[in-house]
């Protein structure tokens, strides 16, 4: 047998397994392939009738031409294990990012379409931007938020698609504020809000700099019984007075939240660097607990995909 059919069994044989398993929860977007076999370093996402296929970095100096034809036969070996047609995959190169990368767009125009994920619809698009709108790694988190939020108001910074509000929304919210930088996702956003019947009187959006942001609404009064932090690990922009930096940057934004949380109040905090380090020392007066054992989901096999906290008042 040779690799290639290695890979394209076990494409299928983890597609039938998750399949049955995503469809039972009302998933439509999964992972079903995470390096599973080290000499196909890719990673393979479903999404309804399409997939997403990313290859990881590698240190090999593989001719560009020959790279690609070995890529274009993967594709075709995933297409035939999920009953796709190739033209219905998109493939990728998953190289280390910097800055606002994830968000850059990859000079394919590509198409937006819907999948539904835990009862809500979610605007995804697999060609446009290196990242597809959906960070699949974070569903059991966002249940965890769904199922915390009723009544409460919701802070969600960094915000990106929205996906954390609406799935807060549907918990019963009584309020929600979306803060991000990029116009193009708080868009995306709107999209997903409207798309889900959120009432945009009670859950808004804003543009700003969070670190900005963050420094004026504590003088200002605001307070918020639900926070979700998940900031990217690096971000600079013209927009942005300084850069951030999760691993520099996070004990001062998870204080600076904490000063926005009412007394009862609930933050959830997320990071995906993998060489994150939490600043013990620095975060000693927070209750903070790890979660993320329970947040990363099933069908991702890299269970260091990334790291979870839940800050709940010191007396809980």
């Amino acid at each position: 047998m040779s690799p290639l059919e290695d890979f394209a069994n076990r494409v299928r044989k983890n597609a039938r397994h998750l399949g049955k398993w995503a469809r039972r929860r009302g998933i439509e977007a999964y992972r079903v392939y995470d390096r599973d076999i080290p000499e196909f370093a890719l990673a393979l996402d479903v999404y309804g009738a399409r997939a997403h296929l990313q290859e990881y970095d590698r240190a090999d100096g593989d001719e560009r031409a020959e790279r690609a034809a070995w890529l274009e036969a993967v594709r075709d070996s995933a297409a035939g294990a999920l009953g796709m047609a190739p033209t219905e995959i998109t493939v990728k190169r998953r190289a280390k990012r910097h800055g606002q990368e994830q968000h850059e767009k990859t000079g394919a125009a590509g198409d937006d379409f819907v999948v539904m994920e835990g009862g809500h619809r979610f605007i995804v698009n697999l060609q446009a931007y290196l990242d597809t709108g959906l960070f699949l790694d974070h569903r059991n988190t966002r249940a965890m938020v769904q199922a915390e939020a009723h009544g409460k108001r919701l802070l969600n910074l960094f915000c990106y698609t929205g996906s954390f509000t609406v799935y807060a929304s549907a918990g019963g919210a009584a309020s929600s504020l979306s803060v991000d930088l990029s116009n193009t996702y708080l868009d995306w956003a709107r999209r997903n809000f409207e798309l889900n019947a959120l009432d945009p009187a009670r859950h808004r959006l804003e543009r700003a700099d969070v670190l900005e942001w963050l420094a004026q609404a504590a003088a200002g009064g605001a307070r918020f019984d639900l926070i979700v932090l998940d900031p990217p690990s690096f971000s600079t922009s013209k927009a942005m007075r300084r850069t951030l930096d999760v691993q520099r940057d996070h004990p001062e934004l998870l204080h600076q939240c904490e000063r926005l949380l009412a007394p009862s109040g609930v933050l959830y905090f997320s990071t995906n660097l993998r060489s994150f380090r939490l600043d013990d020392e620095a975060l000693a007066g927070l209750n903070l607990r790890d979660l993320s054992g329970q947040t990363v989901p099933p069908d991702f096999r890299n269970k260091k995909i990334h790291r979870c906290w839940r800050v709940a008042p010191r007396d809980e």
